[in-house]
């Protein structure tokens, strides 16, 4: 692709109805301009590239034809969103993308009006949509209602839910499949190959050839003759398809590149104001940047890069990432115990896995976007005797909680959960944070709840998780790099319920649970050389808790302190929880829990997010102060 070297027409849109303005001949030189800002902002501020990429052409052509924001467009996931902020209003604040005090990666309704409902996970689109259709006709102020989905969405049930329903209402809500074959990874499951049936079938090809005639035939009067020639948009059907068994009115596939496609049917979905329509619409993600078409994930999520060649500036990573030794630990608990299988949700490389597809390929299972399902085929795995490790990341095992406490933990079935992206995660924000899972999950009786301290704790508890057959067992860690400790070849089994002692102290004790015990180990020194002689504890368990180890900290020191990247209700409340009744906070132990604040952080650096919540080093010795009455400093000294 050649960058345009002008946005002459992406000078003249602040706003959609700017856009409607804009002459239908026009529209590819500005596809190609807000493609060419995109690439530009994103280049320098990294994210999701490629989905946008995709979405350009039809993006456009939604503002074009309806007049949002009273009429509501409703991004699924939200990777897709930037060219709409583009044409929303935030052109200029492109620079700030996931950044610090920046624009969101996701629409969010707190930022536009043009964002009617916020998005960070998939398969929420068709819902929200329906629900706004129907509090239209409730309040009687008729609006179009435009939910965006992707195909990689469509594997979620919650996603047909909406489809039923829709169509049982029979409810006026436009609902456009964004079929580009691509989730995050290649997209697995029927519907993925019933979908590309569709795409490369007989009738899509026909008509996009049908297009190409008319456009070289009539040239300008290509929209109207189009409109003539087809008698409204039911001339792009593909007929007795799924969607109108739903009771949709199913208008597709057509080429999300050609805006002689899209508008005269976009045009057509508007007019024709009688119940639900589906508009299966077929796009290339990455689309008209040739180093993202080239890539095999399309450029999905980039760091900074070259716009010329694409490269990306990644920093050299001074230790291995937590992902990448799970990885390399449960390979090696693979190589160990053929019972050991390994279940992704769509997220493969996201969660290390593909390392374990390339060695054992029939040993994994993608199930795509599906975490309900995850869950409970897990434990079907379980109960026949395989090992499963159901690998998600924090906020996506949120969407299976339910099968988690039904499917797996009543029935105490051994499933294993490596739960990946604890803590905070940056730039995602609050609607990928790994905040709750610790509290989730350590309610739950007979629930083993483990969290690394490092990496070579994140190997142990690997091999744990796989000897351990009692009941379902789950271990944390977060996002990036470890810490850079010595590794083994293979991991320790851990005895269930036993913390560990990193150093001994006599005054503070400060009792982690998971990575912010290398802040522990900081913080002790500044205590240490304050005089405040400091016991650090890793914790490892929530659930069973060391009730030995919480004993001798508790009778041995005047201050306990519990520090988690957790959201409040977790590891610390059930220590507290067995302080009390053992009768343990009766004789002045002065205990402080540290958290993180029960607010949705937003966006940043996860360190300056950690320091933000007051769980780093000068957090920690800031509270110990506190707690003593007395006062620090952040600069690590004391007065």
């Amino acid at each position: 692709m050649t960058l345009p070297s002008k946005t002459s027409i992406l000078d003249r849109i602040r706003l959609p109805e700017d856009l409607r303005e804009i002459h239908d001949r026009d529209l590819p030189q500005l596809a190609e301009e807000v493609r060419a800002e995109m690439i530009s902002s994103v280049s320098r501020t990294g994210g999701h590239l490629g989905a946008g990429l995709g979405v350009v052409e039809l993006t456009i052509a939604i503002h074009k034809v309806f007049n949002t924001p009273d009429d509501r467009l409703i991004f699924d996931v939200g990777h897709q969103c930037y060219p709409h902020k583009i044409l929303t209003g935030r052109r200029e604040r492109m620079g700030t993308l996931r950044q610090e005090n920046g624009i969101s990666g996701f629409t969010r309704r707190a930022e536009s009006e043009y964002d009617p409902f916020g998005a960070g996970h998939s398969s929420t689109s068709i819902s929200a949509g329906l629900g706004m259709a129907v509090a239209s006709k409730l309040q009687d102020r008729p609006r179009n209602v435009i939910s965006v989905i992707g195909d990689g969405a469509m594997s979620a049930g919650m996603a047909y839910e909406a489809l039923n329903n829709a169509g049982a209402l029979g409810a006026r809500q436009i609902v456009i499949l964004n079929d580009n074959d691509m989730s995050i990874a290649r997209p697995t499951g029927a519907m993925s190959a019933y979908l590309a049936r569709l795409a490369s079938g007989k009738t899509y090809l026909e008509v996009r050839d049908f297009g190409k005639r008319l456009t070289s035939y009539l040239g300008k009067s290509i929209e109207s003759a189009i409109s003539r020639a087809v008698g409204h948009a039911r001339g792009y059907v593909t007929g007795g398809t799924m969607f109108e068994e739903l009771g949709f009115y199913h208008i597709g596939p057509i080429d999300g590149h050609s805006f002689d496609h899209l508008l005269p049917v976009l045009r057509n979905a508007r007019d024709n104001a009688r119940g639900p329509v589906l508009i299966h619409v077929v796009t290339q993600k990455g689309k008209g940047y040739a180093p993202a078409e080239a890539a095999a994930d399309k450029c999905h999520a980039v760091s900074r890069f070259d716009v010329v060649t694409g490269h990306q500036a990644k920093a050299k990573p001074n230790a291995p990432s937590y992902t990448s030794v799970f990885a390399k630990a449960l390979i090696e608990e693979a190589r160990n115990d053929k019972d050991v299988v390994a279940i992704t949700a769509a997220m493969p490389s996201g969660t290390g896995l593909d390392k374990f597809e390339e060695i054992y390929p029939s040993r994994i299972f993608d199930v795509g976007i599906a975490e309900q399902h995850a869950v409970t085929f897990a434990a079907g795995l379980a109960s026949e005797g395989i090992k499963p490790f159901c690998a998600l990341y924090s906020t996506f095992l949120q969407r299976g909680y339910d099968q988690v406490v039904h499917d797996v933990a009543i029935q105490g079935l051994p499933v294993r959960f490596p739960i990946d992206r604890a803590g905070f995660v940056g730039a995602d924000g609050p609607t990928h944070a790994g905040s709750f899972d610790t509290t989730y999950l350590a309610t739950l009786p007979g629930f083993v709840v483990m969290a690394a301290g490092d990496e070579a704790e994140l190997m142990h508890m690997v091999r744990t998780a796989a000897a351990y057959d009692e009941g379902p067992i789950s271990f944390r860690y977060p996002r990036g790099e470890g810490t850079g400790v010595v590794l083994p070849e293979r991991g320790e089994i851990l005895e269930i319920g036993k913390g560990r002692i990193i150093s001994e102290g006599s005054k503070v004790a400060l009792l982690s649970f998971g990575t912010r015990l290398g802040e522990c180990r900081e913080a002790a020194t500044v205590l240490n050389a304050a005089g405040l002689s400091t016991t650090v504890a890793d914790a490892r368990f929530a659930k069973p808790l060391d009730h030995d180890l919480i004993r001798q900290l508790a009778a041995h020191h005047e201050v306990l302190v519990t520090i988690e990247e957790g959201a409040v209700g977790g590891f610390g409340a059930h220590v507290v929880q067995f302080l009390a009744n053992e009768g343990l906070l009766d004789h002045g132990l002065r205990v402080r829990q540290m958290v993180l604040p029960d607010i949705w952080m937003e966006q940043a650096k996860p360190e300056d997010m950690y320091a933000k919540a007051g769980l780093d080093r000068d957090g920690i010795v800031e509270t110990v102060f506190r707690a003593l009455g007395r006062h620090g400093v952040s600069t690590g000294t004391v007065g």
